[in-house]
């Protein structure tokens, strides 16, 4: 199916921007209002410094183009006229050429950096390896072994309830840790009549988010948001920084040699019980049902959909866990890092096929959902838009892609905006008892 919406321009300039306390910018930008260029087409970086504002001349200005932060790399320097300095580049796939631009005053000085990218071709990167034969099998075998739990379910009634919505701390038994989170339910809806939302959590150990429910829950959603652990929510703060620092130190690396202990599998299976969960409660809708987060939520949101066919939509910004295996084409790998990038040249071979079956390359190639939105940074170093455009071209449905140019790791106002627009469009289609 062809894309709803191939490339969403950004709103932004092209210039990537650095300050440093002496009063020093440096910004990057390419030649090209949407920064997409054809397989082995020049891009042209145009590298300006200036200082309080004005521009510093003379200067020397170094900088590396790399393939989305790893090898081949091609460095330069270069001498700023009239603040300004060019570096050119080319790509001979698809892919980003990342420019890192770096200026220090004196030897001693830190270096003052800024980044620009550059899309080649990104609608023809494909996943770095096929999807894995008995990837559905794998998944089938541990929603058996879910099954096998009753979704029992403990309510809370939350002081934060409305007159329009009853809000409530919610506990669903699972296997291993529970599901955890909060429940906004709108008072009132007859049955069959709300679609549902899962909101879903980024990196890190924290409570489950009451306010992104209660959100949805205003939007006329029946909605949850769980933490990503299935820990307890609304504890201080020194509860979730000790569990951080101890128990759950580095959990994205946890058994990550093995598909069936990686802590991800209890991760995704949490969201298979939500989603039963929430589809058991009588104001569903029975069609609608929307995974949304970012980073690490992205990554969520991708699973959800690969696993379990209730799941019609998802929102993924930013979305981590693209392309685990890129360092076997020569490209990088995406977070959560299992498995280190270029110029690393034997990976653990072990660990390069389990992951395979935690990668959203995969879970898009057997997504269950209808639609898809995704936010893309353009020199996004920690989810590199090479794995998210591989993921993102392996959806096999209706989608969009939001390309922020200018942004690393992060939904601008605008691309969370248009982000939430997509969910928002199909809640209201929902309520309006069309069918999509």
């Amino acid at each position: 199916m062809k894309p709803l919406l191939a490339l969403i321009p950004t709103l932004f300039s092209l210039s990537v921007l650095a300050a440093d306390p002496a009063g020093f910018q440096l910004t990057v930008a390419v030649d090209r209002p949407d920064a997409i260029y054809k397989v082995g087409e020049p891009v042209e970086y145009t590298i300006s410094l200036s200082k309080d504002g004005k521009p510093v001349d003379g200067a020397e200005v170094s900088w590396t183009l790399s393939k989305d932060g790893v090898p081949p790399n091609e460095n330069g320097s270069a001498k700023l006229v009239g603040g300004k300095a060019k570096a050119s580049g080319t790509l001979a796939e698809p892919g980003f050429l990342l420019c890192r631009a770096s200026f220090r005053e004196t030897p001693q000085s830190a270096p003052v950096t800024a980044l620009g990218g550059a899309a080649i071709a990104p609608l023809e990167i494909q996943p770095s390896l096929p999807v894995p034969e008995d990837f559905e099998t794998f998944w089938k075998a541990q929603k058996e072994k879910l099954a096998t739990v009753p979704a029992k379910a403990t309510l809370t009634p939350d002081p934060a309830s409305t007159e329009t919505l009853e809000v409530f701390d919610v506990q669903v038994e699972c296997l291993g840790a529970p599901v955890s989170g909060y429940l906004a339910r709108p008072k009132g809806a007859a049955p069959k009549s709300r679609p549902a939302i899962l909101t879903v959590h980024g990196a890190g150990v924290v409570s489950g988010n009451r306010s992104n429910a209660m959100r949805w829950g205003n939007e006329g959603a029946l909605a949850m948001d769980i933490n990503a652990h299935g820990i307890p929510n609304g504890k201080p703060a020194e509860f979730y920084k000790a569990l951080a620092e101890g128990e759950l130190k580095d959990y994205r690396f946890r058994g990550i040699d093995d598909r069936e202990t990686n802590y991800f599998l209890g991760m995704f299976l949490r969201l298979v019980r939500a989603i039963d969960f929430l589809t058991a409660q009588p104001e569903w809708n029975g069609r609608d049902f929307i995974v949304y987060g970012s980073s690490q939520g992205g990554f969520q949101a991708f699973a959800a959909a690969g696993i379990d066919e209730r799941v019609s939509a998802i929102c993924a910004g930013v979305p981590a866990g693209c392309d685990h295996t890129g360092i076997a084409v020569g490209r990088v790998n995406g977070w959560p890092k299992f498995i280190a990038s270029l110029p690393v040249t034997e990976p653990d071979p072990k660990v390069l096929e389990a992951v395979r079956y935690f990668d959203n390359v995969n879970f898009a190639a057997r997504t269950h959902a209808k639609a898809a939105f995704v936010t893309v940074g353009f020199i996004d170093t920690t989810c590199p838009p090479t794995g998210v455009y591989a993921a993102y071209n392996a959806l096999p449905i209706a989608k969009e892609i939001f390309n922020d140019v200018k942004t690393g790791h992060t939904n601008t106002p605008e691309a969370a905006q248009a982000m939430g627009e997509f969910a928002r469009e199909i809640i209201r289609v929902a309520l309006a008892g069309v069918n999509p």
